[in-house]
């Protein structure tokens, strides 16, 4: 008896992968957790419901991220971030780009330096548990707004604990000069 061999057209279609939910995009929900969970319990679960899901990449440049828009109105070292933004798009004062960034826990991953040339720099938000963003948002009620800032960013990373490191989380934004 020969066997029948089934042909890429008798397969059904493949539906295109749904992103993972994340359910600590819910301010409720991530409250509820909270009142049963640990702080680092409930920070592991978020970071993996985030890493599950992945980068929504609804808004990765970071001048206009929703989710960042109050940080962006943080002063720091005398400047706002958003301030500090339009510096770099605009290339002045580059020497002192990385420490006001560190202020506000972002690192410049890369950035071009070049006069007259679009920056193309990617900015890396720490999204950690010692994340110093972490106690603005506190402060202003916004208690899961790690899964906030990963619907809006570019690419998410995270690293995981070791002996000696903590577990490490980041979203990765972008910021290129405006089109004139």
């Amino acid at each position: 008896m020969a066997t029948k061999k089934t042909t890429a057209e008798q397969k059904p279609p493949a539906t295109p992968a749904k992103r993972a939910d994340n359910p600590f995009l819910d301010t409720g929900f991530y409250i509820r957790m909270r009142d049963y969970t640990e702080r680092d319990a409930a920070f592991s679960k978020e970071i993996k419901a985030i890493v599950a899901r992945g980068a929504g990449k609804v808004s990765p440049d970071m001048r206009t991220a929703p989710s960042l828009e109050l940080l962006r109105g943080v002063v720091k070292k005398g400047l706002s971030l958003d301030t500090m933004l339009g510096r770099i798009v605009q290339g002045i004062e580059s020497g002192l780009w990385e420490p006001w960034m560190s202020a506000f826990g972002i690192e410049l991953r890369s950035v071009n330096y070049a006069k007259g040339e679009p920056r193309n720099a990617r900015l890396a938000l720490d999204i950690s548990l010692a994340s110093k963003a972490n106690a603005i948002f506190s402060n202003a009620g916004i208690p899961n707004w790690r899964s906030l800032v990963a619907e809006d960013c570019a690419q998410v990373q995270s690293a995981k604990p070791t002996e000696k490191t903590p577990a490490k989380a980041f979203a990765i934004f972008c910021l290129d000069a405006v089109e004139d």
